[in-house]
């Protein structure tokens, strides 16, 4: 069987220039992320607020830790101290709720609007038109204490390759015209983060800048 090492490896081996590895850690327990942190990996992807409450308290400081789940309003609180990037920001409610527990903490964080593309109902995330709504409304620009850093999205989980990349492209295509009308003056505005273990070689083809790969590297989730 190959090692968690072995297989961070091979992921990082594909990846080009500019695109940034976030390892899925989430219900792989705290001995395989240290397997992953040996091999120089310092960016991890949780997606249960529990769960990321206790690897946090447990494993080094310096891993950078990224939300990239469903987050309810109410636990917004429990990880704003210390998270590096929330990735699944999918209502300009759950937007503001971060931004004043953020306030309270002295923090500005770093936030993805969530797009829903893909055809599956189970996916959360804004659609383009909602999120156009969001960010033409302007109340965003007032927050002080969140900076949002770009988008992220997931294709749909299908075998086929055009219908993934055309996904993709959709919201690279998207990216661009967003960052155009809102944030052209704002190089924090950068992210791209789509692609997981079963596409992201394709979404490194697509524009992305960031890629959220778990199964490949930790093997099939503990649970």
């Amino acid at each position: 069987m190959d090692s968690i090492r072995e297989n961070l490896k091979h992921v990082v081996s594909q990846l080009p220039a500019g695109v940034r590895l976030v390892a899925v850690s989430k219900y792989h327990p705290a001995e395989s992320i240290m397997e992953a942190y040996a091999e120089g990996q310092r960016l991890f992807g949780e997606s249960h607020v529990q769960e990321l409450q206790g690897k946090h308290a447990s494993l080094p400081s310096d891993i950078q830790w990224h939300f990239i789940g469903h987050l309810q309003t109410n636990k917004v609180k429990y990880i704003v101290p210390y998270i590096s990037m929330i990735e699944a920001v999918d209502s300009i409610r759950l937007l503001r709720e971060i931004n004043r527990q953020a306030e309270r903490c002295g923090r500005v964080v770093d936030v993805l609007l969530e797009l829903h593309i893909a055809e599956e109902e189970t996916k959360y995330g804004l659609t383009l038109d909602a999120c156009r709504q969001l960010l033409a409304e302007g109340e965003w620009r007032t927050m002080e204490h969140v900076r949002i850093c770009g988008l992220m999205m997931m294709a749909s989980f299908v075998d086929d390759e055009q219908q993934i990349r055309q996904e993709m492209m959709l919201a690279a295509h998207f990216f661009d015209e967003v960052k155009a009308a809102y944030f052209a003056d704002k190089p924090s505005f950068c992210e791209r983060s789509w692609g997981m273990s079963h596409d992201f070689p394709i979404a490194c083809q697509c524009h992305s800048t960031m890629v959220r790969v778990g199964t490949t590297i930790f093997g099939e989730r503990v649970y």
